[in-house]
């Protein structure tokens, strides 16, 4: 599951990258100046139900922007977001909750998810992390790299169906130390 083998093209540069069938398109970290429009993009790809699932659940009290957050912009314009956040699993540090993942409907398979995730596992990178879990499905993150958690490996604090547990080892193997309950960590850590 490396970025090497699964065809997740990880930038040197995470900071701008061109995104796919997109000239005027680049991917930048999050900014606090973002916030209300990626909120407001959550709100219309997820609606008010996204609030309840667990992995909401989650991120409760963390600050909404981390260092690994990532935008596309065309034009300016904000068409994508993937928001990540600093998680504990089993009390385990270096490893990212993905998610959400949101993409303007006008500008879905452009490979502008592709861009975003690929960015952000750079800048995890970078910064050392081991793993990025999140919850969907593996046919549509597969394609970047992310496999099936074993059942019972990585739990929740809340209701999850364990076949939509995947994981991205940024670190070959690493997958193999994180055990547990997953908890939002401490960003100052």
């Amino acid at each position: 599951m490396t970025a090497k083998t699964t065809g997740v093209a990880v930038p040197e540069n995470q900071d701008t990258i061109g995104c796919p069938q997109a000239s005027n398109a680049c991917v930048r970290p999050a900014e606090q100046k973002d916030l209300a429009t990626i909120v407001e993009l959550h709100r219309r790809a997820f609606g008010p139900g996204r609030f309840a699932l667990t992995a909401y659940r989650v991120r409760e009290g963390t600050p909404p922007i981390s260092r690994f957050c990532r935008i596309a912009e065309l034009d300016g314009r904000l068409i994508a977001a993937v928001r990540m956040t600093l998680i504990e699993i089993g009390g385990s540090k270096g490893a990212l909750l993905l998610g959400p993942l949101a993409v303007e409907p006008a500008h879905v398979n452009q490979g502008h998810g592709r861009a975003l995730i690929s960015a952000a596992i750079a800048a995890a990178r970078e910064q050392g992390l081991a793993l990025v879990v999140l919850v969907g499905n593996a046919s549509y993150y597969g394609r970047f790299g992310f496999a099936p958690v074993p059942a019972g490996q990585i739990t929740f604090p809340g209701p999850v169906d364990p076949a939509r547990t995947l994981a991205f080892e940024i670190v070959p193997g690493a997958l193999a130390s994180f055990h547990g309950v997953i908890r939002a960590a401490d960003p100052g850590a």
